[in-house]
């Protein structure tokens, strides 16, 4: 008995270790950034929104944030489409090669994103191509496209083979039965990876430092407010990409995943 309770208290107290490790230090992210002063610094002097007002009226913050809505939601949907394609191909037509061609799709998981920056950063420069919101958009692209790939194709299971079957048999064309059949039945998968991008380009930074010049996305603004030093502003803006990545996966998790465990 005094086993199972000692069991029990450790399991606890590691569990709550592992979770103050992971979100302390947002949770004093979010707390400053309602300091009522003008360093988010100890000791917190009381709660004040001034600073999220500020966030709201500062135009280089707002423009950056719409670049980083536009790249997200850009990148991610073509992410998304290159790679239920290849999926689809690489998954129901035998293709020489075809090993290989999945390890070359997914061997940017395992590149550093300032290796691949720095080498997109060449090939523009190479092709006389200007850096802009498109360039990071397709380093996004880059880096997004391996992971939509891996989470659609490891759900293409060989029981939608009869379905596409059934929909060839009863006259439908191949786009037809990848349009209409096979998508439909892959959407938890195609959102799931949707999202997820969505996500990781949000916030991501390196990429988007190297790869843009004058219109920059929000964590590289947010970088060259950090240059001037620390600021309760910031710590506002960084409370509220976190909560947008928190509220994405939230409606990711609600939405599709307690759906697909219902059903």
């Amino acid at each position: 008995m005094l086993r199972r309770i000692f069991a029990n208290v450790l399991s606890w107290t590691y569990l709550v270790l592992v979770y103050a490790f992971i979100f302390l230090p947002v949770a004093v992210l979010v707390l400053f950034s309602f300091q009522d002063g003008r360093l988010p610094v100890p000791p917190f002097n009381g709660f004040s929104p001034q600073w999220y007002e500020a966030v709201f009226v500062d135009r280089k913050l707002m423009a950056a944030l719409g670049n980083s809505l536009i790249v997200a939601l850009v990148s991610s949907v073509i992410s998304v489409l290159l790679g239920f394609l290849a999926a689809y191909a690489l998954a129901r037509y035998k293709l020489p090669g075809s090993a290989l061609q999945r390890g070359l799709l997914i061997a940017p998981m395992t590149v550093s994103y300032l290796i691949i920056a720095l080498g997109l950063l060449s090939l523009m420069n190479a092709l006389h191509i200007p850096l802009s919101l498109m360039t990071v958009g397709i380093g996004h692209v880059v880096i997004n496209l391996p992971l939509c790939f891996a989470i659609i194709y490891a759900s293409m299971g060989d029981h939608h083979i009869n379905i596409e079957r059934a929909a060839r048999d009863l006259g439908a064309s191949d786009f037809k039965v990848m349009a209409l059949v096979t998508a439909p039945m892959l959407m938890p998968s195609i959102l799931a990876a949707f999202f997820l991008s969505v996500t990781f380009s949000w916030d991501e930074f390196i990429i988007a430092f190297l790869l843009s010049r004058f219109d920059v996305t929000l964590p590289v603004e947010i970088w060259s407010m950090l240059r001037s030093g620390l600021n309760p502003k910031t710590n506002a803006i960084g409370s509220l990409v976190f909560l947008a990545s928190v509220a994405v996966l939230l409606i990711l998790e609600l939405s599709l995943f307690g759906r697909t465990k219902k059903s």
